[in-house]
């Protein structure tokens, strides 16, 4: 009879054990008044042992991890922009960043400047200044991220007078 009664009072217990975890004031409130329960069976035991275990415990969790799941907009949500339909005539958009960060060569290839290559020059020292003017290539991953992110006109071959890429252009057993 006691089994049963422990499994009937365990039933009951098991939605109230889970919500004391979430430590609203009228909880701990509640979870004070709870008392470790007297060793009479081995039953009552099992029955309320969860239950002030889920009392004692108290969640670790820094101040931003509390806020942030109150305040949605104060995890940023990864963003590129991209418009795919727009409203003057329905046309895919490119994104500006990209056209202004990246410059495509002929072969498919994306090329960028080093990050911080224009920050904070005067505390550089000149080997460092001179490394971060170099241009680095992306890789192909990127360069597929990049190709999506703009339209068929940044795509199309540009010929410039004295063209300081011009032997990049054009690149001889690159599978890309």
């Amino acid at each position: 009879m006691a089994a049963v009664l422990a499994r009937r009072v365990s039933g009951l217990l098991r939605p109230l054990s889970a919500s004391l975890h979430a430590r609203t004031p009228q909880l701990c409130q509640l979870s004070s008044l709870i008392q470790p329960p007297p060793l009479y069976s081995s039953a009552a035991a099992a029955v309320c042992a969860p239950l002030w275990g889920a009392a004692c415990q108290t969640p670790r969790y820094n101040i931003l991890q509390r806020v942030s799941a109150l305040v949605p907009s104060l995890t940023p949500q990864p963003s590129r922009s991209l418009t795919y339909y727009s409203v003057k005539k329905g046309k895919r958009k490119s994104v500006k960043s990209v056209t202004d960060r990246f410059m495509r060569l002929h072969c498919g290839l994306w090329i960028r400047r080093k990050a911080g290559h224009q920050k904070k020059l005067w505390k550089k020292k000149p080997a460092r200044r001179k490394r971060l003017r170099e241009f680095v290539f992306c890789n192909k991953t990127q360069s597929k991220l990049l190709d999506k992110m703009t339209t068929s006109f940044w795509k199309r071959r540009n010929w410039y007078l004295d063209d300081q890429y011009l032997k990049y252009h054009d690149r001889v057993n690159l599978k890309l």
